[in-house]
């Protein structure tokens, strides 16, 4: 199963450990994701259930290709590190 991580921002808002889910691709293994932790989804995908602008994704250190389906492939091995970019000044 895949190793899913939310940045340290997200924890601040909503709880989201460390987890490892099931799925081969980005939508299935936040699915699972989702499944345990319903909140968590309107702080990841917008009402179009796409992956929201201030919001990256990554897979093994490589942005996703894919924010709109989430097709990316997923290995049992992986690593998913999800974040909300943060602005200011």
């Amino acid at each position: 199963m895949a190793r899913v991580v939310f940045t340290a921002n997200l924890h601040r808002h909503i709880d989201c450990p460390l987890q490892t889910a099931p799925g081969r691709s980005v939508r299935a293994v936040l699915e699972h994701v989702f499944a345990a932790q319903p909140r968590l989804r309107s702080y990841i995908l917008d009402d179009q259930d796409r992956v929201r602008k201030h919001v990256a994704i990554y897979v093994n250190g490589e942005r996703i290709t894919d924010r709109e389906r989430l097709s990316d492939w997923i290995d049992d091995d992986d690593e998913l590190f999800v974040f909300q970019a943060l602005s200011g000044g």
